[in-house]
């Protein structure tokens, strides 16, 4: 899996783009300056420098070297600085109620064993009363095929994150169909589902 994902990233091109996810855009009253965050799977860093943007004090964890460079890249366009890590997510260490934050955009590489251990590393690792904001796709998306794994079980449900979060309150919770331009991986309409859940 990691050659298929150096090799995903060692094009010059962004290509998930450099915009922030729009869901996490819209929760950006939640943030405030100095808050820790972590950004887990952040790829090419569009989310973890957008929080950096913002204020925030963030490490973007990544499995491929090639995309953590370029995320620090990014990050050096827009004059901020992120704190960036080579990991994979099944073995890193996430550490214990360390951040304010954690954003979870598309983590959809994970099969539910290992869905269900990172969920619950990404639980321990929020301080109390700390915030994850989460985005993927529903099992509907693999009918679209505009991004994200072709794999039915790897995909979320509402009632799914509403049991894996069940000790956690959740905020938001919606499942809806948009469309979604991030760069050239994740481009068209699109089955999501949304959350935000509070330790």
């Amino acid at each position: 899996m990691k050659e298929f994902w150096e090799q995903h990233y060692s094009v010059d091109d962004y290509i998930f783009g450099i915009e922030p996810n729009v869901f996490l855009v819209s929760r950006q009253h939640l943030l405030k300056p100095g808050m820790k965050a972590l950004a887990v799977a952040d790829g090419e860093g569009r989310n973890g420098v957008w929080l950096a943007r913002q204020g925030l004090d963030v490490l973007s964890v990544d499995f491929s070297g090639n995309a953590v460079a370029k995320a620090q890249k990014l990050a050096a366009q827009h004059g901020v600085q992120i704190a960036a890590e080579v990991g994979d997510l099944r073995t890193w260490e996430f550490g214990e109620s360390r951040f304010d934050v954690i954003v979870a955009i598309f983590i959809q590489f994970a099969n539910p064993e290992e869905r269900s251990k990172i969920f619950q590393h990404m639980k321990q690792a929020l301080k109390p009363g700390g915030l994850l904001i989460l985005q993927g796709y529903t099992p509907k998306q693999l009918e679209y095929k505009t991004g994200g794994p072709p794999v039915a079980e790897n995909m979320y449900t509402p009632a799914m994150l509403r049991e894996a979060f069940a000790d956690m309150e959740i905020l938001h919770l919606s499942e809806h169909e948009d469309f979604i331009a991030e760069g050239t991986k994740h481009y068209g309409m699109s089955a999501l589902v949304d959350m935000v859940a509070r330790k």
